[in-house]
């Protein structure tokens, strides 16, 4: 009989960590805006599957810098991201869905691969997170792993960290109703990009 309560004591117990742990959140949300406000920017912005993006891209590595121009179109899960004149390797294109990507490198060839990081750390030598790029660029944190937040006086990312990533956003521009970002910067351990987006053009396909 004691051995069976012990046991339920122990179930119990492990029942209610595993809850607590469920309950923890993912974002650490701090600074000046309101969490309210923010919770219901996020969830509109959230909405955008679809965008096509113009603007500047500069590239800091540690054997390698530069800058370029960045075209970006969305649809969902495919994109189209080029990348002209970066770090003097002329034009580069990634295009595909999470699962089946394809980089090709003017002059290089063209290069396939399961996910966008495996195949710019493989051809390029970047360690960037593509899969977050599709969140940071609105202004969200990606949702599947822990993020900590600090919000501006308007309730939008000033600063985001997660998984060892620190971003940066300066300045937001109105467009068709959204608030999304124009300039941030990306800081990882040994790769700094800056993006500058002169043209937004936010879609939402799902409706």
């Amino acid at each position: 009989m004691k051995l069976n309560i012990r046991f339920i004591l122990i179930m119990a117990f492990l029942a209610l960590l595993a809850g607590c742990a469920g309950q923890v959140p993912h974002e650490t949300v701090e600074g000046h805006g309101n969490s309210a406000a923010w919770k219901a920017h996020k969830a509109r912005i959230t909405t955008l599957d679809g965008w096509q993006i113009n603007g500047k891209v500069g590239i800091r590595a540690p054997n390698d810098s530069g800058s370029g121009t960045l075209f970006w179109l969305q649809r969902q899960g495919y994109f189209d991201i080029r990348l002209s004149g970066p770090l003097g390797r002329g034009a580069a294109r990634l295009t595909g869905r999470p699962d089946d990507v394809t980089l090709e490198v003017a002059n290089q060839g063209r290069y396939h691969a399961d996910s966008p990081e495996a195949l710019l750390e493989q051809q390029l030598g970047w360690r960037l997170p593509v899969s977050h790029l599709l969140w940071w660029v609105r202004g969200l944190p990606a949702p599947d792993s822990r993020s900590q937040l600090t919000l501006d006086g308007d309730s939008h990312l000033s600063r985001l960290f997660q998984d060892g990533w620190t971003v940066e956003y300066t300045r937001y521009t109105e467009q068709n109703g959204y608030s999304l970002p124009e300039r941030l910067k990306i800081k990882g351990q040994d790769l700094d990009v800056t993006l500058v987006i002169k043209d937004w053009q936010p879609r939402q396909l799902g409706q």
